[in-house]
């Protein structure tokens, strides 16, 4: 596994190192102890999946508050998803920053989502599945979130968003 540092600290790209032949290839999906080198420390707790129909399908931005955190380890498995994190650490330099990268099924990427980041994606493709590990069960009372669109942070989403839920398009622009 390489791990590629992003402009956020602690957020990574993790690329797959496969070893390939004429049955295929295997690739080390992930490895506490590789994690550890770069200080991702996680002790994932829960799995889930998400599959969306259409391109323009947007999930986020969320994130759980200091009595919940969670990490994230996060990967398309099928087409390609614009993923995103924006850094809501209090004391952190970066905070209110974005970052965000392409996933998908090809390229096997997958990114590390420290705590305290709000997290989404956009489906770029029909059919985009993803799969993710989380840190921390999910605690509705703690999650919170940033409006996709806020003003004050700026995310440039390389496709239109066509779809998102009314939970997602209501969060309050933040106070930057």
């Amino acid at each position: 596994m390489k791990f590629v540092e992003t402009p956020l600290s602690g957020a990574f790209i993790v690329e797959q190192e496969p070893f390939s032949d004429a049955r295929g290839y295997f690739a080390r999906a992930y490895c506490k102890d590789e994690l550890a080198t770069v200080g991702a420390n996680y002790e994932f707790v829960q799995a889930n999946m998400s599959g969306n129909v259409s391109a323009g399908t947007l999930r986020g931005l969320h994130y759980q508050d200091e009595t919940a955190p969670e990490a994230k380890f996060f990967r398309c498995i099928n087409g390609a998803v614009f993923d995103v994190i924006v850094d809501m650490r209090p004391d952190s330099p970066t905070r209110y920053q974005w970052f965000g990268v392409e996933l998908t099924a090809e390229n096997r990427k997958a990114l590390i989502v420290p705590p305290l980041f709000a997290h989404a994606y956009l489906s770029l493709t029909d059919g985009a599945e993803v799969f993710y590990q989380t840190s921390h069960a999910y605690a509705p009372g703690t999650e919170r979130g940033v409006r996709w669109d806020d003003p004050g942070v700026g995310i440039k989403w390389p496709a239109p968003v066509t779809d998102i839920s009314d939970k997602d398009r209501n969060w309050p622009d933040l106070d930057i």
